[in-house]
């Protein structure tokens, strides 16, 4: 399978938890990596070239931290521009039908700040809800979110393993070792689900 991993981070300087997790996905073999706001900083998209990445590619991964319940703004112009009516969409527009979709998130909130008796008042994937539906109706299939919660330290021990695991489930889903059957009956999954979830 080959991987596109597009990360959107608007404030890098003070997240090193995904920053590490970006490292770490550069680093994989068979895996492009795209930093949308290191290429586009004045968010002038390539829609050309981006259209292009999404064909060459079978898996899609959108790495991001959740800002205000939604993707940070690059990323929704990136949908906005790149995902139009013809190419993603439409009678003529199936040139990503089957394609895989999976977003790697993170939160400033903990797991129970994020249920219906939270702060939150959801739970985490009902804030994703508009990019499972773009997955949608652009015939892919949208994964379960892959989550770290409470993204704010990196030397807590969840978050390292988080980290530590992100490059394994690139390449589980490069090698298609990631079982998922087991994936699509989840809610959300995350680092320490992966062992049960990867095939050796």
């Amino acid at each position: 399978m080959r991987i596109l991993v597009l990360f959107a981070h608007p404030a890098q300087r003070k997240s090193s938890i995904n920053t590490a997790m970006a490292a770490r996905a550069r680093a994989v073999d068979g895996v492009t990596f795209v930093d949308l706001y290191a290429e586009y900083p004045r968010f002038s998209i390539d829609v050309d070239r981006e259209q292009r990445r999404l064909i060459e590619h079978d898996v899609i991964v959108f790495q991001f931290p959740v800002f205000w319940y939604s993707t940070p703004a690059l990323l929704k112009q990136w949908q906005d521009l790149v995902l139009e009516y013809g190419f993603a969409y439409g009678p003529q527009g199936k040139k990503l039908a089957g394609k895989l979709t999976l977003a790697c998130i993170t939160t400033g909130g903990s797991r129970s700040d994020y249920a219906e008796d939270g702060g939150n008042r959801r739970v985490v994937e009902h804030f994703l809800y508009p990019l499972e539906q773009t997955a949608i109706l652009c015939g892919m299939e949208y994964l379960p979110p892959f989550v770290l919660y409470s993204a704010n330290h990196l030397d807590d021990a969840g978050a390292q393993h988080h980290i530590q695991s992100y490059p394994r489930l690139l390449t589980a889903l490069r090698e298609e070792r990631l079982d998922l059957s087991s994936v699509r009956l989840m809610p959300t999954f995350g680092s320490f689900d992966l062992t049960d979830l990867v095939r050796d």
